[in-house]
């Protein structure tokens, strides 16, 4: 596809429940998901059976009708499917709608599949909807039970022991958004209007004791709170009358309660602008194609009886698209090359500036679609591919520039030849006239343009080849004494050495300029991958800090609601977390340049004794 997002008329199911009783992903969904170049907002929806999910993720994508909504007790949504529109107030977005088969449902029957399906919901999405009706009671909460179980199937790292990795969800998850259908309460507690987080909040209180029955009160809570730091709430009233329930699809909003309307409204426009970009575990961002990439990896570590790995599918995902990141670079480079250059190019330093202004912009696109090359593996492959291109599409300049002045000397020397086939020279007085005609072809030869770098070395090769025909011209004249002789032959080879010098310093003009283009590639990569390193460090920092300010919020409530035992715990993870966000020294960075200068001066020969003083000073300009 051309453009880097899609508008789908209608969703499609993203991974879907097989006949074998196993989860697939829809090569369909896939397709789509692959054209989709731009960073994608998921929002997904979970939620009991029959209680409106759907409706929700029509109002996002601003239709009255796409995810099936029915009017009986039979849950209509069967695994996750995809709505693909364009973010209607971010242009540069794509808005992902995943909507979620309801849990719980009798028929089904199946809480191992209801258990898959809300951690993928939690996996791909960066903004999770839980929808529920009624109030926010201590049993809608323990039917969040799901839960309290991701632990059991999702984990952070790809280590086999059995560490505890819960702390580790809340930098990862997506923040977690409750919608309360029907709500017909008052909001208010202890005789205080409070808003609708407030009411979230509340309800999320911990219980004080250690018996089985606070256990069992505080768990849900206790998940919600750690794995989902960023909490919103929206309460909606009953939007029509049962009978007209029965009907959603068909109603506009003037046949909806003028409430309800609004708090669906409030509801989008807090999605719209506070739904932040899907990433993954470094803060890497996430396109369409990307998240089709997770799904996938996803569901085929749960077919295979594993449970997803968060690690593991950055690495997997990392590995692919630094490989298409790869190819996409070298392509554009060869492109631009093909159609630029305009073989023979009249200078070395012409068809250097054209390789310098691609290999720039293919560095570029590479960085820019790469993640985590951690051993700057991928773009030393980057490096030496384009120097190995750049290095043909040289050699393919002398050739060409061979070629063109052997053509010109054939066409410039023909009447010259034909003097000396015909014997028009070997005369008294001749050699006088050949070293005359001789000059006056020289002199036309060098004025025809575009002869390419190889100019002087075709003509210097041309006139060694005819050293004999001279020799001899100067042999048959007799008009010349034997001392104007000698003086002759002084002269011409006099006239040889200065061409002889200036095909070597043509020459040597090249390969200094291919040496001097070695080490811009050396210093325009190093400078590129500083720039990606210092935007990921920051990109990991703010994910820190995020989960800093989050718990320090969360330490605080402990303290107020005299949980001093769990605000300690918490004190000690967020100086653990605080030691964790300590940035890279100047050494870390340093030590980088000089492996990837190591590696690249095995075919980067320019930069040999000069990569560690580039490295150094383009440092000095980051710190």
């Amino acid at each position: 596809m051309a453009s880097n997002t899609v508008s789908m008329p209608s969703p499609v199911c993203l991974i879907e429940n097989g006949s074998d009783s196993q989860l697939h992903v829809n090569p369909l969904a896939l397709q789509i998901l692959d054209g989709i170049r731009q960073p994608v907002v998921a929002v997904s929806v979970v939620g009991m059976y029959r209680t409106g999910k759907s409706y929700l993720m029509n109002k996002l994508a601003g239709q009255r009708e796409g995810f099936a909504l029915g009017s009986t007790i039979q849950s209509h949504t069967k695994g996750i499917w995809m709505w693909c529109v364009p973010h209607p107030t971010k242009p540069d977005l794509t808005l992902v709608l995943l909507d979620t088969e309801g849990l719980g449902d009798v028929e089904k029957g199946d809480e191992k599949n209801d258990n898959w399906i809300f951690a993928l919901a939690v996996l791909l999405s960066s903004t999770l909807v839980y929808n529920s009706t009624g109030t926010i009671n201590n049993n809608a909460v323990q039917q969040l039970h799901y839960v309290t179980e991701l632990t059991e199937h999702i984990k952070v790292k790809s280590q086999t022991d059995e560490e505890d990795e819960s702390n580790e969800f809340a930098r990862f998850f997506p923040s977690f958004v409750w919608t309360v259908r029907d709500f017909t309460l008052d909001l208010v507690i202890d005789g205080q209007q409070v808003t609708a987080d407030e009411y979230l909040d509340n309800s999320l209180k911990l219980k004080p004791g250690h018996n089985k029955s606070s256990q069992q009160y505080n768990l849900p809570r206790e998940c919600i709170r750690n794995y989902f730091p960023t909490r919103k709430c929206f309460v909606f009233t009953r939007p029509t009358t049962p009978e007209n329930m029965k009907r959603m699809e068909e109603l506009s909003d003037s046949d909806l309660e003028p409430a309800f309307v609004q708090q669906a409204r409030d509801f989008s426009n807090h999605t719209f602008a506070h739904a932040q970009t899907k990433t993954m575990k470094g803060g890497y961002t996430v396109t369409g194609r990307m998240l089709g990439s997770l799904a996938e990896a996803y569901v085929k570590a749960i077919r295979s009886g594993q449970i997803p790995c968060l690690d593991n599918a950055v690495l997997a995902l990392a590995q692919i698209e630094n490989n298409r990141a790869l190819d996409d670079a070298i392509s554009y480079y060869l492109q631009e090359m093909e159609q630029w250059v305009a073989y023979p190019t009249e200078t070395q330093e012409e068809l250097s500036d054209l390789h310098s202004r691609f290999e720039k912009e293919a560095v570029k696109i590479f960085m820019d679609k790469s993640f985590k090359d951690d051993d700057q593996k991928f773009q030393l492959k980057l490096m030496e591919s384009l120097q190995k291109k750049y290095q043909s599409i040289c050699e393919r300049n002398e050739k060409e520039s061979r070629k063109v002045c052997e053509s010109i000397i054939m066409n410039q020397f023909e009447v010259l030849e034909e003097k000396v086939k015909d014997g028009i020279y070997m005369t008294t007085g001749g050699y006088e006239e050949y070293k005359r005609d001789l000059q006056d072809f020289i002199s036309r030869y060098k004025e025809v343009p575009s002869k390419g770098i190889k100019a002087d070395e075709v003509l210097k090769d041309y006139l060694q080849s005819k050293e004999d025909i001279g020799k001899a011209v100067l042999a048959a004249d007799k008009s010349l004494t034997e001392a104007q002789r000698r003086m002759e032959e002084e002269q011409a080879r006099t006239e040889a050495a200065e061409r002889e010098n200036r095909a070597i310093r043509e020459q040597q003009h090249v390969l200094q300029q291919q040496m001097e283009d070695q080490e811009r590639t050396y210093r325009e990569n190093m400078e590129q991958l500083l720039v990606k390193m210092e935007e990921d460090r920051k990109n990991a920092m703010q994910e820190q800090e995020k989960v800093i300010e989050a718990r320090l919020k969360e330490q605080k409530d402990l303290l107020q609601q005299g949980f001093n035992d769990r605000a300690q715990q918490m004190e000690n993870e967020i100086s653990r977390l605080r030691e964790e966000a300590q940035p890279k020294s100047r050494s870390w960075f340093s030590n980088v340049l000089e492996t990837v200068g190591n590696v690249a001066t095995l075919f980067l020969p320019g930069i040999a004794g000069k990569a560690l003083g580039i490295g150094s000073s383009l440092i000095s300009r980051f710190f």
